[in-house]
Protein backbone atom coordinates (compact mmCIF):
# COMPACT_ATOMS: atom_id res chain seq x y z
CA UNK A 1 0.00 0.00 0.00
CA UNK A 2 1.31 3.28 -1.13
CA UNK A 3 0.53 5.25 2.51
CA UNK A 4 2.44 8.17 1.22
CA UNK A 5 0.05 8.93 -1.05
CA UNK A 6 -2.52 8.09 0.62
CA UNK A 7 -1.17 10.78 3.51
CA UNK A 8 -0.67 13.46 1.03
CA UNK A 9 -3.92 13.59 -0.13
CA UNK A 10 -5.54 12.85 3.07
CA UNK A 11 -7.26 16.67 4.49
CA UNK A 12 -7.63 17.51 8.01
CA UNK A 13 -10.24 19.96 9.17
CA UNK A 14 -10.14 21.91 12.48
CA UNK A 15 -12.52 22.48 14.69
CA UNK A 16 -15.06 20.11 12.74
CA UNK A 17 -18.07 19.09 13.69
CA UNK A 18 -16.96 21.13 17.02
CA UNK A 19 -14.34 22.83 18.40
CA UNK A 20 -10.96 21.05 19.28
CA UNK A 21 -12.12 17.95 17.08
CA UNK A 22 -9.74 17.67 14.44
CA UNK A 23 -11.99 15.98 11.50
CA UNK A 24 -9.91 13.43 9.14
CA UNK A 25 -12.08 13.87 5.79
CA UNK A 26 -11.45 10.88 3.68
CA UNK A 27 -13.68 12.19 1.03
CA UNK A 28 -10.51 14.14 0.09
CA UNK A 29 -9.36 10.29 -0.66
CA UNK A 30 -12.49 9.39 -2.41
CA UNK A 31 -12.36 12.52 -5.16
CA UNK A 32 -8.84 11.20 -6.12
CA UNK A 33 -8.78 8.19 -8.49
CA UNK A 34 -5.33 7.45 -7.99
CA UNK A 35 -6.10 7.09 -3.98
CA UNK A 36 -9.73 5.10 -4.49
CA UNK A 37 -7.95 2.66 -6.53
CA UNK A 38 -4.92 2.19 -3.83
CA UNK A 39 -7.50 2.01 -1.28
CA UNK A 40 -10.13 -0.45 -3.42
CA UNK A 41 -6.86 -2.61 -4.01
CA UNK A 42 -5.33 -2.71 -0.83
CA UNK A 43 -8.78 -4.00 0.82
CA UNK A 44 -9.66 -6.10 -1.78
CA UNK A 45 -5.86 -7.85 -1.45
CA UNK A 46 -6.59 -8.10 2.60
CA UNK A 47 -9.50 -9.79 2.40
CA UNK A 48 -9.84 -11.83 -1.01
CA UNK A 49 -9.18 -15.13 0.61
CA UNK A 50 -11.43 -14.77 3.54
CA UNK A 51 -14.80 -15.62 2.17
CA UNK A 52 -16.62 -12.82 2.78
CA UNK A 53 -20.36 -13.10 2.14
CA UNK A 54 -21.60 -9.73 3.22
CA UNK A 55 -19.78 -6.24 3.47
CA UNK A 56 -21.84 -3.98 6.30
CA UNK A 57 -20.64 -0.25 5.55
CA UNK A 58 -21.43 2.74 8.14
CA UNK A 59 -23.36 5.72 7.22
CA UNK A 60 -21.91 7.22 5.37
CA UNK A 61 -18.28 7.53 4.00
CA UNK A 62 -18.40 4.02 4.97
CA UNK A 63 -20.62 3.24 2.15
CA UNK A 64 -18.09 4.05 -0.58
CA UNK A 65 -15.25 1.40 -0.25
CA UNK A 66 -17.31 -1.06 2.04
CA UNK A 67 -19.94 -1.81 -1.33
CA UNK A 68 -16.58 -1.08 -3.72
CA UNK A 69 -15.35 -3.76 -1.96
CA UNK A 70 -18.37 -5.87 -2.07
CA UNK A 71 -18.16 -5.94 -5.83
CA UNK A 72 -15.01 -7.07 -5.93
CA UNK A 73 -15.28 -10.03 -3.18
CA UNK A 74 -18.85 -11.05 -4.61
CA UNK A 75 -20.63 -10.17 -1.74
CA UNK A 76 -23.11 -8.41 -0.80
CA UNK A 77 -23.24 -4.98 1.22
CA UNK A 78 -25.63 -4.14 3.82
CA UNK A 79 -25.77 -0.62 4.89
CA UNK A 80 -25.81 0.83 8.60
CA UNK A 81 -27.85 4.08 8.41
CA UNK A 82 -29.53 6.56 11.07
CA UNK A 83 -33.00 6.08 12.31
CA UNK A 84 -35.68 6.18 9.96
CA UNK A 85 -33.71 5.85 6.56
CA UNK A 86 -34.35 2.23 5.87
CA UNK A 87 -37.56 0.78 4.57
CA UNK A 88 -37.84 -2.58 6.10
CA UNK A 89 -37.88 -3.76 9.47
CA UNK A 90 -35.38 -2.70 11.56
CA UNK A 91 -33.04 -3.18 14.93
CA UNK A 92 -31.26 -0.34 16.44
CA UNK A 93 -28.48 -0.01 18.80
CA UNK A 94 -27.77 3.46 20.53
CA UNK A 95 -24.14 4.62 21.41
CA UNK A 96 -21.80 7.62 22.80
CA UNK A 97 -19.70 8.93 20.12
CA UNK A 98 -16.64 11.44 20.88
CA UNK A 99 -19.22 14.53 20.50
CA UNK A 100 -22.43 13.36 21.24
CA UNK A 101 -24.72 10.49 21.09
CA UNK A 102 -26.60 8.62 18.27
CA UNK A 103 -28.34 5.55 17.08
CA UNK A 104 -28.02 3.09 13.81
CA UNK A 105 -30.02 1.04 12.40
CA UNK A 106 -29.72 -2.50 9.70
CA UNK A 107 -32.54 -4.34 8.48
CA UNK A 108 -33.94 -7.21 10.09
CA UNK A 109 -33.28 -9.75 7.74
CA UNK A 110 -29.77 -8.27 6.34
CA UNK A 111 -27.05 -10.89 7.87
CA UNK A 112 -27.81 -14.71 7.99
CA UNK A 113 -26.13 -17.16 10.50
CA UNK A 114 -23.59 -18.26 8.27
CA UNK A 115 -22.65 -15.34 6.61
CA UNK A 116 -18.97 -14.20 7.09
CA UNK A 117 -19.11 -10.64 7.75
CA UNK A 118 -16.85 -7.70 7.69
CA UNK A 119 -17.89 -4.37 8.89
CA UNK A 120 -16.66 -1.10 6.90
CA UNK A 121 -16.12 2.62 8.40
CA UNK A 122 -13.99 4.88 7.58
CA UNK A 123 -12.20 6.16 10.71
CA UNK A 124 -12.15 4.27 14.17
CA UNK A 125 -11.89 7.20 16.70
CA UNK A 126 -13.57 6.49 20.63
CA UNK A 127 -14.76 3.33 18.72
CA UNK A 128 -19.12 4.31 19.67
CA UNK A 129 -20.38 3.75 16.08
CA UNK A 130 -18.74 0.65 15.47
CA UNK A 131 -19.34 -1.24 18.34
CA UNK A 132 -22.94 -0.17 17.97
CA UNK A 133 -22.74 -1.29 14.41
CA UNK A 134 -20.81 -4.63 15.50
CA UNK A 135 -23.59 -5.28 18.46
CA UNK A 136 -26.30 -5.29 15.58
CA UNK A 137 -24.10 -7.34 13.64
CA UNK A 138 -23.49 -10.00 16.30
CA UNK A 139 -27.21 -10.43 16.85
CA UNK A 140 -27.96 -12.13 13.87
CA UNK A 141 -25.64 -14.84 14.90
CA UNK A 142 -23.02 -14.68 11.70
CA UNK A 143 -20.60 -17.55 11.10
CA UNK A 144 -17.63 -14.70 11.92
CA UNK A 145 -17.45 -10.90 12.11
CA UNK A 146 -14.12 -8.41 10.87
CA UNK A 147 -13.56 -5.40 11.36
CA UNK A 148 -11.83 -2.58 8.84
CA UNK A 149 -10.92 1.35 8.91
CA UNK A 150 -9.65 3.19 6.25
CA UNK A 151 -8.00 5.54 9.22
CA UNK A 152 -7.19 4.41 12.94
CA UNK A 153 -6.80 7.29 15.74
CA UNK A 154 -4.24 5.40 17.64
CA UNK A 155 -3.87 7.54 20.72
CA UNK A 156 -8.00 7.56 21.24
CA UNK A 157 -7.84 3.75 21.59
CA UNK A 158 -11.23 3.42 19.94
CA UNK A 159 -10.16 -0.52 19.65
CA UNK A 160 -10.03 -1.33 23.21
CA UNK A 161 -13.41 -1.08 23.74
CA UNK A 162 -14.26 -4.10 21.41
CA UNK A 163 -14.47 -7.79 23.12
CA UNK A 164 -11.22 -9.77 23.00
CA UNK A 165 -10.59 -11.26 19.83
CA UNK A 166 -12.44 -9.07 17.95
CA UNK A 167 -10.07 -8.77 14.23
CA UNK A 168 -9.92 -5.04 13.51
CA UNK A 169 -7.69 -3.84 10.68
CA UNK A 170 -7.16 -0.35 9.61
CA UNK A 171 -5.00 0.59 6.78
CA UNK A 172 -3.91 4.46 8.18
CA UNK A 173 -2.71 4.83 11.89
CA UNK A 174 -2.74 8.52 13.16
CA UNK A 175 -2.96 10.55 16.02
CA UNK A 176 -6.26 11.82 17.45
CA UNK A 177 -6.80 15.60 18.87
Amino acid sequence: MNKELLLKNLRSIPDFPIPGILFRDVTSLFKNAECMKELDDTLYEMYKDRGITKVVGIESRGFIMGASLAVRLGAGFVPVRKPGKLPADTISESYNKEYGTDTIEIHKDAIEPGDVVLLHDDLLATGGTMLAAYNLVKKMNPKEVMINFIIELEDLKGRDIFPEGTEIESLLFLEGE
